[in-house]
């Protein structure tokens, strides 16, 4: 198997989804090769591989950023070099970028929990995000003369001795602060998304210092290494560092609620490996899928098999708050447009 990091320049993309007709059925095929595009960490990764392995199909895969990875399938269009984007499709990504994918439902689509289906024509969700994840690094806060247990969500990103030393993505260019702008947006307000929302956003952004981190893994590696006190992240990589033996850090849920989104796969429009491809997707959500899926450091999207990561706090301790994905996917180019004015005002 081979794994190649590429980096690419991310390009923001504006693109109008149309409707497709949905393909029902994939071969049970093997061998031959698979191309995955993929923004996804190591741990899910593996259960990629997991697939070449049980079906001896030679597995490609490119890691690159979500951005990067739309990028180049776009540019890629007339002659598709991968088969697969392996994460990163979410529900607004499913439709801006329908065009691009293939419409295909994976067998055992009717299996998941309603809100997990294929809906979109071309998107197999396959596991949970958290969205929310705060990741504390310890000996900074010493440093800083605060008391790390005392920090419990959001509203203590808003404390003067933090500003500067918060790490943040671009939520106009990256799916995971995207997802993480959304989850404030959700809990910081008097009612979901309304004004009150943004108010507190627009004093979270005052707090970066005119800093915005350009790689989500720069975030959760920058506050591991000491150059942040905060870093803003998503669950997955926080819980993959302290799978690893960090001790200098300390993963916090935001007591105001944390968001779990489906991640999902799509099926690159004519790609040369087709019926591997389809055989991917089948596999993601199938037992066998997600108990590969359920050996890395995200959840499975099947609620009958359990993560089995022994860091990974169950969801009966954590305050799980239900993102409205149809309205933030709606308004999607309009609240990173007020993103992106808010943080450029805030940090002239």
């Amino acid at each position: 198997m081979k794994k190649i990091l590429v980096a690419l320049l991310v390009v923001s993309l504006a693109l109008s989804a149309f409707a497709q007709p949905v393909s029902e059925t994939a071969p049970a095929v093997g061998g031959g090769s698979l191309v995955i595009y993929s923004p996804n960490t190591e741990a899910l990764a593996d259960a990629a591989y997991a697939f070449g392995e049980t079906y001896g199909v030679d597995v490609t895969i490119l890691s690159m950023g979500t951005g990067e990875c739309l990028q180049r399938i776009v540019s890629e269009t007339e002659n598709p070099q991968a088969d697969v984007m392996y994460g990163g499709v979410n529900y607004a990504n499913g439709i801006s970028y329908a065009q691009y994918f293939e419409p295909y439902v994976a067998a055992g689509n009717e299996k998941l929990p309603e809100a997990y289906r294929n809906q979109a024509g071309c998107v197999t969700k396959y596991c949970l995000d958290g969205s929310a994840a705060l990741l504390l690094n310890k000996d900074v806060f010493a440093k800083l003369g605060l008391n790390v247990d005392d920090f419990k969500g959001y509203a203590d990103l808003l404390n003067p001795v933090l500003k500067g030393h918060i790490a943040m993505g671009n939520p106009a260019a990256s799916s995971s602060a995207w997802a993480e702008l959304t989850n404030m947006l959700l809990v910081m307000g008097e009612k979901p998304y309304d004004e009150k929302a943004w108010a507190w956003v627009t004093e979270f952004a005052k707090q970066l210092n005119g800093t915005i981190i350009s790689s989500s893994s720069a975030i959760y590696k920058g506050t591991v290494s000491g150059e942040y006190a905060v870093g803003v992240s998503y669950e997955d990589p926080c819980v993959g560092l302290l799978v690893n033996g960090a001790t200098n850090v300390k993963l916090v849920y935001p007591a105001e609620g944390a968001v779990w989104l489906p991640a999902g796969a799509a099926i690159i429009k004519n790609a040369k490996n087709m019926a591997n491809a389809k055989l991917f997707m089948d596999w993601l959500i199938s037992d066998a899928g997600q108990k590969e899926v359920a050996k890395s450091t995200a959840r499975p999207v099947n609620p009958a098999i359990s993560n089995t990561t022994p860091v990974m706090l169950p969801f009966s301790q954590i305050k799980v708050a239900y993102e409205d994905m149809e309205l933030c996917g709606n308004n999607k180019k309009d609240w990173q447009a007020r993103w992106t004015s808010i943080f450029e005002s805030v940090s002239k």
